[in-house]
């Protein structure tokens, strides 16, 4: 798709990048090194408030022209938030907390150009996980190893993770980070893409 602005993705997040190239998007690639723990740790409000106000954090962090697109994802289970995990310990201890109920993944995407938000939103997903056996996530573990370690919900969706749920509800594109739809609206209503 041709764009009339530059585009910039401020995150070295690879399936958010393979989102926005798979819907035909050119675009730069800019990581922020924002500290996410020092923002979470002075957040207040509720989960979408934090998804989205990391999402704008990276993007006003990345000095570059035109849009500059932040994006983020929380993971909440029964009240409490999950980051992403430390090791495969916590990621095997983790998955045994969700097993069996339903977790949230909640997604934040804003646009900014000239340092100022200029678009918004929040998506959320819920997502409901088998009550698999031990057996099942050792073998799991074994076979999806440390890629999992970059996800929040110790799983790619896209990949071996989709054998540990029932169901889910909610946008496709926001259980891999990138709520693209109404991102691509907002592109559109933005001019940078055509209507």
């Amino acid at each position: 798709m041709q764009l009339t602005k530059k585009l910039t993705l401020a995150s070295k997040s690879q399936i958010r990048a393979q989102v926005l190239a798979g819907a035909g998007i050119a675009f730069d690639v800019a990581p922020s090194g924002v500290d996410e723990d020092a923002l979470k740790a002075i957040h207040s409000g509720d989960a979408a408030g934090l998804a989205v106000g990391l999402a704008e954090a990276k993007a006003k962090a990345v000095s570059a022209e035109g849009l500059i697109i932040g994006a983020d994802q929380v993971l909440q289970c029964e009240g409490v938030l999950y980051d992403k995990p430390r090791d495969m310990a916590e990621a095997r201890a983790n998955l045994k907390k969700f097993r069996g109920r339903t977790h949230y993944l909640i997604g934040g995407v804003v646009l900014v150009e000239g340092g100022e938000t200029v678009w918004a939103h929040h998506q959320k997903v819920s997502l409901v996980v088998r009550d698999f056996s031990d057996a099942f996530l050792d073998a799991y573990l074994e076979q999806a190893g440390e890629s999992i370690l970059a996800s929040v919900g110790c799983y790619q969706l896209e990949g071996l993770g989709s054998h540990l749920f029932d169901s889910l509800d909610g946008d496709y594109f926001s259980t891999l980070g990138l709520p693209l739809l109404p991102l691509l609206q907002a592109l559109r209503d933005h001019g940078s893409l055509a209507r």
